[in-house]
């Protein structure tokens, strides 16, 4: 099958305007091992073949289309064929129409979407999505379309995102490609356009420009020079969408396999000076002695090597948006806290305090769940700790408290303090590197003598509560908490040793 999807390149590709993503191009015939191959990938799915029985017997056209098109060509160019679980169909008929016709024969059905068109279903455990064709207008103020049926399929996938979404398959018996806008060619030469004018796509939905970042990453696609340059005109038009949408997209982005390209043509276009402006704002110009990294592409390499190190692990779950994140947004507190020194050297200090607080207020206001907020913005803050550890020095007290405020983002952290040693000198690396198998060494051997996965005093608060005549209250807090100190700089302590520290401390404070 791979051997003729290929043989589709030689189609030229379908001629348009400049300055547009192409008025509609003149249809380029499909050629016909395409044609079979299609055929092929549809028959592999029993559902797809009965809901095209079902549909046409009842006299309405009903197509695979969108994504699931597009996915199915890539498994089957990848040697791999096959169709997606999740199927996204279009009919002429309307959504009563299709429930009528869906009953007694799907196992569930549900129309959340109906005022949409879209009605959905499960089938044999295949979810399907089929939506009357549409001919939406939007207002330009929101995303919101203005509703309208379509009266033809080349209508409905006039108004898709990218040609390579604009692709159906008859489910009737003919299985005929409908591929108006050269989607086809445009897949297999990884090619990013839109059906009509950029502009006018994007004004009808900004969120297309996100989706347009995420492709790059997901499908390999390099959008052409007008997609660019619509995106980059167009970019302020990002705020229109919520923040809930825009957060989905961007984390859809940075959980696949290779996002550098996807973020940089974020950056660069524009659209993260709107929704994520302190990835941005690390483009800090160089200064002229060089006393500093590029701390944007330092940021990147440290994302591509957190992946790295993510995949390679084989306890760890991948991919892990939270690691993704802090590799990518670690470093941004840095341009609040440069500072130019004597002999044109470079601070940041404090920027770890400085970062944790920004990743806060930004994920926060990205709608990320609270525990997202929250692992990101402790691996920024604990992602300097390391460097305080040089040849060993650290005492076992400090070992402690390394472990015990990573907590269970210790592995995260392990990940990230490694992936940010991007210097080129082979001898400094190497030497980070062994330095830290050192530190980790360490916290295997303090582990096995000691439970430092969970730090707690040597007594606990029915035990202070007991030993110093105290009713429950602030004070047995503070006493745990003189406790927990203690064992984080002693180890585990005897229960007579334990008792005499805390009447000892007890009594300094009544003295």
């Amino acid at each position: 099958m791979r051997a003729l999807l290929w043989s589709v390149v030689s189609v030229p590709p379908p001629s348009r305007a400049s300055g547009t993503s192409g008025p509609r191009p003149v249809p380029e015939p499909v050629p016909p091992a395409v044609q079979q191959t299609v055929r092929d990938l549809v028959d592999l799915s029993p559902v797809l073949a009965e809901v095209g029985q079902r549909f046409t017997a009842a006299g309405f056209q009903v197509h695979l289309v969108g994504g699931s098109v597009r996915d199915a060509l890539l498994a089957a160019e990848s040697g791999a064929p096959g169709v997606p679980g999740d199927l996204d169909l279009t009919t002429d008929a309307r959504p009563e129409q299709t429930l009528e016709l869906l009953r007694g024969w799907a196992g569930s059905t549900w129309n959340t979407g109906i005022a949409f068109g879209t009605v959905g279903a499960d089938v044999r455990g295949s979810r399907l999505e089929i939506t009357t064709f549409r001919a939406d207008r939007y207002d330009r103020e929101s995303r919101n379309p203005e509703v309208a049926w379509g009266d033809s399929l080349e209508d409905d996938l006039a108004r898709r995102d990218f040609t390579v979404n604009a692709m159906a398959v008859s489910l009737g018996p003919d299985r005929t490609v409908t591929d108006p806008f050269g989607g086809l060619g445009d897949l297999i030469r990884r090619r990013l356009r839109t059906p009509g004018a950029a502009e006018e796509s994007f004004a009808d939905d900004p969120l297309r420009m996100l989706r347009a970042v995420r492709f790059v990453a997901q499908l390999g696609l390099e959008p052409d020079d007008d997609v660019v340059r619509a995106m980059t005109a167009m970019s302020a038009q990002l705020g229109r969408i919520t923040a809930e949408r825009v957060q989905a997209e961007l984390s859809k982005t940075l959980l696949q396999a290779s996002p550098r390209a996807a973020l940089e043509l974020f950056v660069a276009t524009g659209l993260a000076d709107v929704v994520l402006p302190e990835l941005s704002a690390l483009r800090m110009e160089i200064d002229e002695h060089h006393q500093h990294k590029d701390v944007y592409s330092h940021s990147l390499t440290v994302l591509d090597q957190a992946i790295a190190l993510e995949e390679a692990d084989p306890d760890a779950d991948s991919p892990d948006l939270v690691l993704r994140l802090a590799a990518l947004l670690h470093d941004i507190g840095k341009p609040a806290t440069r500072r130019h020194e004597e002999k044109g050297r470079v601070s940041f200090h404090h920027h770890e305090v400085v970062g944790a607080k920004l990743v806060r207020k930004r994920l926060m206001a990205l709608k990320y769940p609270k525990d997202v907020v929250e692992a990101v913005s402790r691996l920024t803050f604990l992602h300097l700790r390391f460097h305080g550890y040089g040849r060993g020095e650290w005492t076992d007290s400090a070992v402690r408290r390394y472990v015990t405020d990573a907590g269970s983002l210790l592995p995260r952290l392990h990940k990230l303090v490694r992936s940010d040693c991007t210097t080129r000198n082979r001898r400094r690396a190497a030497a980070l590197a062994e330095t830290y198998d050192s530190l980790e060494a360490r916290i295997v051997e303090l582990s096995a003598a000691e439970d430092l996965a969970r730090v707690r005093p040597d007594l606990d608060g029915n035990a202070i509560m007991e030993l110093l005549g105290l009713p429950p209250g602030p004070e047995v807090g503070q006493a745990w908490r003189f406790l927990k100190e203690l064992r984080l700089e002693r180890g585990p302590l005897d229960p007579d040793d334990a008792e005499t520290a805390l009447r000892e401390w007890w009594a300094a404070r009544q003295a």
